[in-house]
């Protein structure tokens, strides 16, 4: 396996050979839900950094497009645990996509975000672009983007702000108003590249 990483400027304490483990832990998942695990393969053995709460996103792509991305934005479940449970989600329970078929698992490429717990901000100055995820909330709305999101497309801070809003359901500009609040966060990222078996 084949792994790529990038972080922001925060303290991370994943490194790239637990990168590694991590994904290979959220393929074994994805392979035991469809019944193409091999079970003399053993799995990971279990580690203390395993065992710390971590948030987590799992994002799977298919020749470059998205497939499937679900997480856990705030440290609720051991990292081991997150990322299995996230790699089961965003290939079984995207409801943006139909489940994932056995024929597509070979062409699947993972990809991990290991998140810092959030923290709010008072002014939108201090957010940037590459480094920092944003999370809106209002009342009951909530809308998460990672740090690579504006990079991917070519945002500015207030653009960011608004596609954030608009993924938690609310107007563009709602990122301005005193009834919501804007939390930060920063993500370590490991990727599984083409030679991923």
């Amino acid at each position: 396996m084949a792994l790529t990483t990038s972080a922001g400027q925060g303290s991370f304490a994943v490194t790239p050979d637990q990168g590694k483990v991590l994904l290979r832990l959220a393929r074994r998942a994805i392979a035991e839900r469809l019944g193409l695990a091999d079970e003399t393969e053993p799995g990971p053995v279990g580690a203390e950094w395993l065992q710390t709460p971590r948030g987590v996103f799992v994002t799977l792509r298919t020749r470059g497009r998205l497939r499937g991305c679900i997480g856990y934005p705030e440290p609720i479940l051991p990292l081991g645990e997150a990322v299995r449970k996230a790699a089961v989600g965003a290939a079984f329970h995207d409801p943006r996509f139909p489940p994932l078929e056995p024929e597509e698992y070979p062409e699947v490429r993972i990809e991990i975000n290991v998140l810092t717990p959030p923290v709010a901000v008072r002014t939108v100055e201090g957010i940037e672009v590459g480094r920092h995820g944003l999370i809106v909330r209002q009342g009951s709305r909530r809308g998460l983007l990672l740090p690579s999101v504006p990079v991917e497309y070519g945002w500015d801070r207030e653009t960011f702000l608004a596609h954030t809003c608009l993924k938690a359901g609310l107007a563009p500009d709602a990122w301005k108003s005193s009834s919501t609040t804007i939390f930060v966060f920063e993500s370590e990222i490991f990727q599984e590249e083409e030679d991923h078996d």
